[in-house]
């Protein structure tokens, strides 16, 4: 039994996300920001290290260092000083002789090996070796990480903590980014209210534009926030022409179904073009992409949950692309489900789960429970979609999955 609303004319997933990425032209005004403003920024520039990394050959214990050419004849060195992090030994050590080191210090000029303290037996001035070492043992060389005029990261990378770590490493103080993204958000819908008002008979609070606020926060984007937008076609076409004068993108949310009140759409028709309409999946059917004169745009249904799922499925890829980001497809991950899983072939499903390992190490996953669009806390609940083939059914307990963990922009 084909799912009623899998009618002829829905657009697969996968070839709506293809044709969407293909028609985006990503931004490519830049701007230099300090490193301490650069997280989750996007390089214009690869980054090529200025120095080396470690610069010099240093110590991977708290030891002695020597070089073991000293060692062939004798067990035992003479101490003739320190190297600390910071305050290298001055000198060369000469054979037969070591210097007590310690983690991070340079090593010294003659020196070759370094062993750690535990293996070592000190009195007076007189070192013992207790184990037999091999040249080079817990030295860090030169460029053992990075070398010096090495590429490091190259364009289209979106910068994390540990990249801000590493370019501090290398001395860097500012990076060349591609402007953030201007992203205009409304919601349609006379029933909708804001958080805070009073509630009238038949009215909701409106959610959507604040998890996109967040998400799109998480992205970096510049967010402008043009409200709830009247049930009409005049004031939809306003809100429209508004948005696209000062956007990047639009996104809205509600109003791209096909009910009497739904106007997106008729006004999408007269400013601009869509490019698709629906898609094969669920939740999240009644999809719009297209373009206005000045910004793509983005249409979202307007129940939460596919609002959610279709913002982070097929819209976030997108405004990335804009952003000069490389599009990776998301790791799926091979889990054995709890839950019985219903579904009708016909849509690809997103399905709210939680993963765990089980006492065997097994990875695991059952539902949040109800996958009704308007419930969001089956999100909430959630650390990740089990993705179900558009042309499979039900699933039982016991039988393996495909899992998508969320990612920063849900967390």
């Amino acid at each position: 039994m084909v799912d009623c609303c899998s009618a002829p004319g829905l657009l697969p997933f996968s070839q709506a996300l293809t044709k969407m990425l293909s028609a985006i032209t990503p931004v490519t005004d830049t701007e230099a920001v300090p490193l301490t403003q650069a997280l989750g920024r996007v390089l214009a520039q690869d980054i090529e290290s200025p120095v080396a990394v470690p610069p010099n050959d240093n110590s991977a214990m708290d030891g002695y260092a020597f070089a073991l050419d000293s060692l062939t004849a004798q067990q035992s060195l003479t101490l003739v000083g320190r190297s600390m992090a910071g305050q290298p030994f001055q000198g060369q050590c000469q054979a037969g002789e070591c210097v007590r080191i310690m983690t991070g210090a340079k090593i010294p000029e003659g020196c070759d090996t370094v062993e750690m303290q535990e293996n070592c037996q000190v009195q007076g001035q007189q070192v013992e070796f207790l184990a037999k070492r091999k040249c080079g043992d817990n030295v860090r060389q030169t460029g053992e990480d990075i070398a010096a005029g090495a590429v490091v990261f190259t364009s289209g990378r979106s910068l994390t903590a540990a990249d801000i770590g590493v370019l501090a490493s290398l001395g860097v103080a500012e990076v060349s980014v591609f402007r953030k993204l201007k992203v205009a958000l409304l919601s349609t819908g006379d029933e909708l209210k804001q958080p805070g008002q009073s509630l009238a008979p038949g009215d909701i609070y409106e959610s959507n534009s604040h998890f996109l606020t967040a998400m799109l926060n998480n992205l970096g984007a510049e967010v402008l926030d043009f409200g709830i937008v009247e049930d009409s076609e005049q004031a939809i076409k306003e809100a429209f022409i508004q948005a696209d004068l000062q956007a990047d993108a639009v996104i809205s949310s509600g109003g791209v179904s096909v009910g009497d009140a739904d106007y997106t759409k008729k006004v999408l028709c007269e400013l601009g073009d869509i490019n698709f309409w629906k898609i094969a999946m669920k939740p999240g059917k009644p999809f719009a992409f297209g373009t206005l004169p000045n910004s793509y745009f983005f249409g979202l249904p307007g129940n939460p949950v596919s609002a959610l799922v279709t913002a982070h499925q097929l819209t976030l890829p997108a405004l990335l692309t804009m952003q000069q980001v490389r599009y990776q497809p998301p790791l799926l991950l091979k889990a054995k489900t709890l839950s019985v899983l219903r579904k009708s072939p016909g849509r690809q499903d997103f399905q709210r789960g939680i993963a765990f390992n089980n006492e065997q190490g097994e990875l695991m996953v059952k539902t949040t429970g109800s996958q009704g669009s308007g419930i969001l806390t089956s999100v909430a609940e959630a650390n990740c979609y089990i993705v179900l083939a558009a042309d499979s059914g039900r699933v039982e307990a016991g039988e393996s999955v495909n899992i998508q963990m969320f990612d920063k922009y849900l967390q």
